[in-house]
């Protein structure tokens, strides 16, 4: 099912549910009940906690777009410190050069074509992609430079290699959601009660009232899902993708 048609039932099951209670709320207060009358302290609370659930909404949304934001530059510094490997090669044989480009290509290729399938679905990077860049590694380190120009070369290609393996091992840790479940439960909870506090305020059943107590409560909805959205950064919605090895290494994801 669709991510978005799951956010689309979810809005319209909230508003539904806020109405009907609503409605029904409504037909069993007393006629004589003066609507317009709600205590000053309840509109005081209701301020209050609506004022500091939006803070935390705020807070939870900068902090899992961040998240977000710095997974995708994990992704972007390894692919571009490969990339740099991959070019300045060039200054060694032939055979050193091909071996080491292979090597490069085949670890993207994995990456791309398989270990991003695997972050997707079980949340964590492969074995296998830490044996392609430990060859990788070992090819680079384990070549004795036979002249100064490939000396030069030669400690700047090691520096790519630490590069290219801290950008992974961020990328591993960050695969996981980065929401823990205490955060959630105040979220969802703070959630039912902000839209709560919407049936103590002795709401008519006017069209104009009735169509904001539904705003608010998909809105609040519509929140949440955000945020459970953003939280897993490589497999939901709008997740950092793996286009930065595809833009530096073209063709490898086919």
């Amino acid at each position: 099912m669709s991510e978005w048609l799951v956010l689309t039932l979810a809005m319209v099951a909230v508003c539904g549910i806020v109405l009907v209670v609503v409605v029904l709320q409504r037909r069993r207060t007393a006629p004589d009940v003066d609507a317009s009358e709600t205590p000053d302290v309840m509109e005081y609370m209701t301020m209050m906690i609506g004022v500091v659930y939006a803070i935390v909404l705020g807070l939870a949304i900068a902090g899992v777009w961040e998240a977000r934001s710095a997974a995708q530059d994990h992704v972007r510094a390894e692919a571009q410190a490969l990339h740099e490997v991959h070019e300045r090669v060039r200054v060694y044989p032939v055979e050193a050069r091909d071996r080491i480009r292979d090597d490069v290509t085949a670890y993207v290729g994995h990456v791309v074509n398989t270990e991003w399938d695997t972050m997707i679905e079980r949340e964590n990077v492969t074995d296998r992609g830490d044996e392609l860049l430990a060859k990788l590694r070992h090819d680079v380190t384990d070549y004795e430079p036979t002249n100064d120009f490939q000396a030069q070369a030669y400690q700047p290609l090691l520096d790519q290699i630490t590069l290219a393996d801290e950008a992974r091992g961020n990328r591993s840790d960050s695969v996981e959601a980065t929401m823990p479940g205490v955060v959630w439960f105040g979220l969802i909870t703070g959630g039912l009660v902000t839209v709560g506090l919407i049936f103590p305020l002795q709401i008519r059943r006017t069209a104009r009232e009735l169509l904001l107590a539904g705003l608010f409560s998909a809105l609040i909805a519509f929140l949440l899902f955000l945020i459970w959205d953003f939280d897993a950064p490589y497999s939901r919605g709008i997740a950092a993708t793996a286009e930065p090895f595809e833009a530096l290494f073209p063709g490898i994801g086919d």
